[in-house]
């Protein structure tokens, strides 16, 4: 099981004290002897079966006759940038007693048992956070997961020199899990690091990692790049590197450094129960997301409107196809970009632009990192026949279950979307407007609103619908605290809540 690693996990239930195995021994006094002892040499050992067990044999680089290559120097000028992220989040007010005995269907939208507390007794403890980061501009520019900040009410930053800073968030994408914050009140100039070349690392190169797991901080751990291109199905754009140094839970938004001292990953995954398995996102994505997350605090990204599968041999066979690699169209979106420039289902995409496509994953990547209304040759097989076919990209529109996010820079959004809910009407046929979607981390999960409960009353206004709700919401004064009242089905009484209306 492929896990994001959590952002703070108790240090005493993560480690368990066992007894000390020495690794090596004091060296006696010349004039002592030491006590007989059996040995175990390697060149004697057998395995059960009787096999002969060979030594594994690694010949490191050498800095003096017998010492092996040491990396403090690495270390030393690098782990000044790398940082603790600590976040905190609100909890949310408790339902209290109206919300005993929820009758099962709305009990299963809160994921409970029918009767419980959805927020237990007195309301859930507050979110509390704890990653890794890194600076990669003097004036304070950092970057870490996305799942790090997500939610996030504050976020503070601790470098390695003791020094602490408040910081924003000022961009996330949750489809790569990659975040930019920049600190608040820095004078002078903090120490960073840069973006490396992730595409120029090969698999058996040497890699250091910096975080601080468990929130031990500037832990360092070292290892190989294990693989490239690995997709662990957490998202559209999967292309992790994958290492064996060590990486724990905390370790999140952490620099994975080559021996430059570049940072050309970001460690982001583990494997639950693996040991030596972990994953960065490479440096050359992030770079490539930087300008937008920067300017606009979003990524928006290319789009053709296709479905696709990878060209495998016996698809090629039957569509008549000499290409070995590439990635079949299956589906074509009616009225899409590529419906629009004439793609067809059975044509075989062999690269796009400049970029080779040998799959339908490096195709979804390849389009998402161009700019939408941009045109690009896509470069494809048809009927046995080779073509180039001109294509302007649309907007990728958001898929259901993903955040909709809004660029910094645009108007201001209607305010039940600011405050982070969406209504529809109520589904028991009696008056009000029912919450069907609360956003993680929004002033109206802050407020304790849940889906399944209907508004009767904004301020002091008593609404029958949707269109009722939505105007008193519009009409509230930014800044103030709105009352209001809300019922659950089933249940008898009413709830009051108090939300925080967002600066317009």
């Amino acid at each position: 099981m492929v896990r994001t690693l959590p952002s703070r996990r108790r240090l005493a239930r993560a480690l368990m004290l066992t007894p000390l195995v020495a690794l090596g021994a004091c060296k006696p006094s010349p004039d002592v002897a030491p006590p007989d002892r059996p040995t175990l040499s390697l060149k004697t050992a057998t395995t059960p079966s009787g096999a002969k067990v060979e030594p594994a044999v690694y010949s490191p680089a050498l800095s003096a006759p017998g010492a092996l290559t040491s990396l403090a120097p690495l270390v030393d000028t690098v782990k000044g940038a790398v940082v603790n992220v600590e976040v905190q989040a609100r909890a949310r007010p408790a339902m209290g007693g109206m919300m005993q005995g929820l009758p099962p269907g709305l009990a299963e939208r809160f994921g409970m048992q029918g009767g419980q507390n959805p927020f237990g007794e007195g309301g859930a403890p507050a979110k509390q956070g704890l990653g890794s980061g890194f600076v990669i501009d003097p004036a304070g520019l950092v970057l870490t997961n996305n799942h790090v900040v997500e939610g996030a009410d504050s976020v503070r930053v601790k470098l390695e020199d003791g020094r602490s800073f408040d910081a924003e968030v000022l961009g996330r994408d949750a489809l790569t899990d990659v975040a930019l914050i920049q600190l608040k009140g820095v004078s002078g100039k903090l120490p960073f690091v840069k973006l490396g070349d992730s595409d120029g690392l090969r698999v058996g190169d040497p890699v250091m990692a910096i975080g601080n797991p468990f929130g031990l901080a500037s832990s360092v751990s070292a290892g190989i790049l294990s693989a490239r291109a690995r997709d662990i199905h957490a998202g559209p754009y999967d292309d992790f590197l994958q290492t064996d140094a060590a990486i724990n839970p905390g370790n999140s938004g952490g620099p994975l450094f080559n021996m430059k001292g570049e940072v050309v990953g970001m460690n982001t995954a583990i494997i639950g129960g693996a040991t030596g398995i972990g994953f960065a996102v490479p440096a050359n994505l992030i770079q490539a997301l930087l300008p937008q997350l920067q300017e606009t605090g979003v990524v928006r990204r290319g789009w053709v409107g296709l479905a696709v599968q990878d060209l495998t041999p016996e698809l090629a066979r039957a569509l008549r196809v000499d290409a070995a690699r590439g990635a079949v169209v299956a589906g074509v979106s009616a009225g899409g970009p590529g419906a629009k420039a004439g793609l067809r289902e059975e044509d075989v995409i062999t690269s796009v632009g400049e970029r080779a496509v040998d799959s339908a994953g490096s195709l979804t990547r390849a389009v998402a990192l161009l700019k939408p209304g941009s045109e690009v040759k896509v470069s494809l097989v048809r009927g046995g026949k080779a073509m180039e076919v001109p294509v302007k990209l649309g907007t990728r529109p958001t898929q259901r279950g993903e955040e909709e996010m809004t660029p910094r820079d645009a108007t201001p959004a209607p305010l039940s979307k600011r405050l982070g809910l969406r209504l529809s009407e109520a589904q028991d046929g009696n008056a009000g407007a029912q919450v069907v979607a609360v956003e993680s981390g929004s002033p109206a999960e802050r407020a304790g609103l849940a889906p399944g409960m209907v508004l009767t009353q904004v301020g002091d206004q008593k609404v029958s619908g949707v269109s009722e709700a939505a105007r008193a919401l519009t009409a509230a004064e930014p800044g103030a605290a709105l009352l209001l009242r809300a019922r659950v089905p089933g249940q008898d009484g009413s709830l009051l809540r108090a939300i925080e209306v967002p600066q317009r």
